[in-house]
């Protein structure tokens, strides 16, 4: 069981692939994120893990947008802000390749660290991301994720760790903890059940989240996000091995078979569970001192 029974719960909202063609709830405007935020925060979320959509709802890491969402959301409640840079699979996230292929614009992800959030997800890995009918090249070299690391440091955001199998664990992400671009703890969010449309992706399964649990660095503190339908059985799982979850529409878009979600209605049924196993989800306050965030000033 989780020590100290508290439990962070990270929403994350919008993601920056689904759309509102699939689910209608789907926040993607700052306003909208902002009160879907707020409503989980109410249900028991402490991190909001957030991305960027322009007016259109394509994808984006415009530090304007992403201030302006941060601002909607502090005015709201004291809710962990954690912006991404992993960005999406649309708009100015693509870059288009003389071969067909495009590349998922690495300057584009390195402004979410310029909108003043307190964490950001560092995604230290090369992989393909499949989409629609587009092949994204997801180029992050050891020197970019030095690169990363290093804004990182000199912003002083928090990364989350986001990675996708074990080999994401034991190469860059390892290198850049011991070359001393995060102190502890080291937060590390595992997503599984991408394998679908992201080459390097793993299927969610009991065994390969013990495996990769059994993997990380000494001093971690981590989160599983399961896509689809592996997120119900996936974060019940975790929170019997100790662990923190995320759910929420980037996710996955349904509460049960044809029954579309809400983020709140994600959030509310895990702390449902979680205190069924007498656990408790963690204020932001707590998660902040969990994370080694500073607390928040008001």
């Amino acid at each position: 069981m989780a020590s100290s029974g508290k439990v962070i719960v990270t929403v994350a909202p919008t993601g920056g692939m689904a759309s509102k063609q699939a689910n209608p709830n789907l926040p993607t405007q700052p306003e909208e994120i902002a009160e879907s935020v707020h409503k989980s925060f109410k249900e028991g979320a402490a991190v909001a893990a957030l991305h960027a959509r322009r007016p259109d709802d394509q994808a984006t890491c415009n530090a304007g947008i992403y201030r302006d969402t941060n601002r909607r959301i502090r005015e709201r409640c004291d809710i962990v802000l954690n912006n991404s840079t992993g960005g999406g699979s649309s708009g100015d996230m693509l870059l288009p390749r003389p071969d067909g292929m495009f590349e998922n614009n690495f300057e584009e992800r390195l402004k979410g660290l310029d909108a003043g959030a307190e964490m950001a997800t560092l995604d230290g890995f090369t992989a393909v991301d499949t989409f629609g009918d587009k092949e994204i090249l997801v180029i992050t070299t050891p020197s970019r994720c030095e690169t990363m690391a290093k804004r990182f440091q000199e912003r002083g955001i928090k990364p989350e760790w986001e990675v996708f199998n074990p080999a994401h664990i034991l190469q860059d992400v390892t290198r850049l903890i011991q070359k001393g671009y995060d102190k502890p703890p080291y937060f590390i969010n595992m997503v599984l059940g991408t394998d679908r449309n992201f080459q390097g992706g793993m299927p969610y399964s009991h065994e390969l989240l013990a495996s990769m649990v059994r993997m990380l660095p000494p001093q971690s503190v981590w989160c599983l996000s399961a896509i689809g339908p592996a997120q119900l059985p996936g974060t019940t799982q975790a929170l019997l091995m100790g662990g923190h979850i995320r759910v929420g529409l980037e996710d996955n878009n349904y509460y049960g078979r044809g029954v579309l979600a809400t983020n709140e209605m994600l959030v509310a049924r895990s702390v449902r569970i979680m205190k069924e196993l007498n656990l408790e989800p963690a204020s932001p306050g707590e998660a902040r001192e969990m994370l080694g965030l500073k607390p928040l000033s008001r």
